[in-house]
């Protein structure tokens, strides 16, 4: 069943990420992945999204995420996850604060022939900035 490959895909890219293994995370997505909901002036594929990850990787070294809900229909996972990290890093500007965070977030990822091709990642940014203290509760 395809949508079962999708999961098992996913479900090793998470694991990996939260083994720390960055390359290993990254073969989840195709070479040619389109990145909505990333920020702007990354560039396209999966470049784009190595840039991306060890930009949160420098920032928050070791975070983990957790999954609380999957859901599979078709070509495509919805999940509702939270990173938990420690900010040791400079990140969006703000500098390293020490400070645990714990932010939540919802991803769709489209798959085909078991890779990701496109993915839309909404994550509480308004939040992440409030616990690093670089705005206003």
């Amino acid at each position: 069943m395809v949508s079962t490959k999708n999961q098992a895909a996913f479900l090793q890219a998470i694991e990996q990420w939260n083994s720390g293994n960055l390359n290993a995370y990254l073969e989840l997505y195709d070479e040619h992945v389109v990145l909505n909901g990333f920020p702007p002036g990354l560039p396209p594929g999966r470049v784009g999204a190595r840039l991306f990850y060890e930009g949160i990787w420098a920032a928050f070294p070791g975070s983990h995420l957790i999954l609380h809900d999957l859901i599979l229909e078709d070509d495509r996972l919805a999940c509702r996850y939270e990173l938990e990290a420690t900010h040791q890093g400079e990140f969006m500007g703000v500098p390293p604060t020490g400070k645990k965070v714990r932010v939540p977030g919802i991803t769709i990822c489209r798959f085909e022939d078991g890779v990701c091709v496109e993915r839309w990642n909404q994550a509480d940014m308004m939040g992440w900035m409030q616990q690093l203290g670089a705005m206003p509760q």
